[in-house]
């Protein structure tokens, strides 16, 4: 019997793939307790509908009531308020498994660990999602104003007035519920609560009542005013917003109709057969796979790159004070320049080691790493992209009913939502738009699939490369939608031969999600 011969290298990538392995499953998995921007995304759109609802009967866009009802629907408060009402259920089921996660850690563990990292975070996410039921409460007991429920809205201000966790939310619940008793009580520090506790039209909504309970005619017809120019620019953006994907989600789908159809009728002449099943000349085998991937994408952009960033962004702020420029660097620009740096160091180190790692295999046979800027490759990444669009929203769909707002979503989205400083938007939008498909787009289509198609079929290689994709992104609920959007990039690669092509359809993707995030958080 011959023994087989130790191979160092073997063992450590195997030893790097099953920690890598191991953190993957876990980070999906804690990913499932946390929500999905989905619901805030529909929350910011009721808030811009809710603006909508101020606009004046004689208007430049023609908003009639026939329009108005087709855009609204034929109760916008009450429809808003149901879905506030559902938001804050969805919230409090939340908060009961958190608190029951909390528990459970607080009994498990050691009494001398109990200030541990993981419990101080439980701590912390407890006290957010409270405080995020203490802000829908306000809303939705100023949306039940507005639907003649005025006990109910009392009733609601009154709980968290009377809470047993009093916070600056408390004064503006009594703010609120003086306002609208009988007879109305006015606070001191009225209006610097509503100001500075409310936001949107619900601010509006709530300073509109006190300035008529004030008598302040002028400051009302100001505010009015405002409110009504805010309320036009909203439904501007609301139809540019919407009626661009709309448009191309029908073009895509009669796309995509023509693509199988032609497919049906002309079989292997069609153009989703080209280079269907023709594979890429592969050079190296697994050992360089795992190599590029594990080590270079997932050790080093999990591990290693988070924890110099981290060191870094602790110093950036001193070296500023030092220089006199801190006031330059603010948490939204820090947070945004973390998130470039995290990146382009990520995909530093990754292309670096793809770089050495096919190196001793050159020069690459034709169609590797191609950037074939002749050609059709403009017209396989626009239309890839216009076939997306109906795709993607038909399995967000079905998305939505098997996690339930469940599963957790990018981070950065929720941040660039909320963002309002134009430098830290420039810096995500870099991000987004040009360093992320030029460094995606080049591992996993440029490097990953070709190499899989030395052991499965084209078709095969894109699926797993696909997975791969999706699951990188570390979010349990976006997996399927992430993996068919790998997909669809995988099929615009194979068929155009040109890295320009999915890289063209990965930005518009990406752009078109960063310009839908800054339209819902203009509201």
């Amino acid at each position: 019997m011959t023994s087989v011969p130790f191979k160092p290298k073997q063992f450590i990538l195997g030893a790097l793939a099953i920690l890598v392995v191991i953190y993957v499953g876990f980070a999906l998995l804690s990913s499932f307790g946390e929500q999905q921007i989905s619901s805030r995304l529909e929350l910011y759109q009721t808030d811009l509908l809710l603006h909508v609802t101020e606009v004046p009967a004689e208007n430049e866009f023609g908003f009639n009531s026939d329009t108005r009802k087709a855009v609204l629907g034929e109760e916008p408060v009450k429809t808003a308020l149901e879905e506030y009402q559902e938001l804050r259920k969805s919230a409090a089921t939340n908060l009961s498994r958190l608190s029951d996660r909390l528990n459970q850690t607080l009994a498990e563990s050691n009494p001398s660990t109990q200030t541990d990292a993981g419990v101080e975070t439980l701590k912390t996410t407890l006290s957010q999602q409270q405080e995020l039921i203490t802000q829908l409460d306000l809303r939705i007991g100023l949306l039940q104003t507005q639907t003649a429920a005025i006990p109910a809205a009392l009733q609601t201000w009154s709980e968290i007035a009377n809470s047993a966790s009093p916070s600056t939310l408390s004064e503006t619940a009594r703010v609120l519920t003086g306002l609208w008793s009988e007879p109305p009580r006015l606070l001191p520090d009225a209006e610097a609560q509503l100001q500075k506790n409310l936001d949107g039209w619900f601010r509006y909504v709530a300073l509109r009542r006190l300035y008529q309970l004030q008598q302040r005619s002028d400051v009302l017809t100001e505010l009015q005013t405002a409110e009504q120019a805010v309320a036009q620019q909203t439904l501007f953006k609301l139809v540019l917003g919407n009626t661009l994907p709309l448009v191309g989600s029908l073009i895509g789908a009669i796309l995509l109709i023509f693509l199988v159809v032609q497919r049906i009728l002309q079989g292997k002449q069609a153009l989703l057969e080209q280079n269907a099943d023709v594979p890429w000349e592969t050079r190296w085998g697994w050992e360089t796979i795992l190599q590029v991937l594990v080590v270079g994408f997932f050790f080093f952009g999990q591990f290693i790159v988070p924890f110099l960033v981290k060191l870094g962004v602790s110093v950036l702020p001193q070296l500023l004070r030092t220089f006199g420029e801190s006031s330059l660097l603010t948490e939204s620009r820090l947070q945004a320049f973390s998130a470039l740096t995290y990146y382009l160091l990520m995909a530093g180190i990754a292309l670096l080691i793809l770089y050495v790692s096919v190196k001793p295999f050159f020069p690459l046979p034709a169609y590797w790493f191609r950037f074939q800027g002749q050609g059709n490759w403009f017209l396989w990444g626009f239309g890839g992209y216009l076939v997306a669009l109906p795709l993607m929203i038909l399995v967000s769909l079905v998305n939505q009913q098997i996690w339930q707002g469940q599963g957790g979503s990018n981070p950065l989205l929720k941040i660039i939502l909320e963002e309002a400083d134009p430098l830290s938007l420039g810096i995500f939008f870099f991000t987004a738009a040009i360093a992320a498909p030029l460094f995606e787009e080049t591992l996993f289509r440029g490097f990953l699939l070709p190499s899989l198609t030395r052991y499965v079929p084209v078709s095969g290689a894109i699926a797993i490369s696909s997975v791969i994709f999706a699951i990188a992104h570390l979010s349990l609920s976006e997996v399927i939608p992430l993996a068919l959007l790998g997909a669809v990039l995988g099929i615009v690669y194979t068929r155009s031969r040109s890295l320009l092509s999915p890289m063209l359809l990965h930005s518009l993707w990406n752009s078109g999600t960063m310009i839908g995030l800054l339209i819902l958080g203009s509201g």
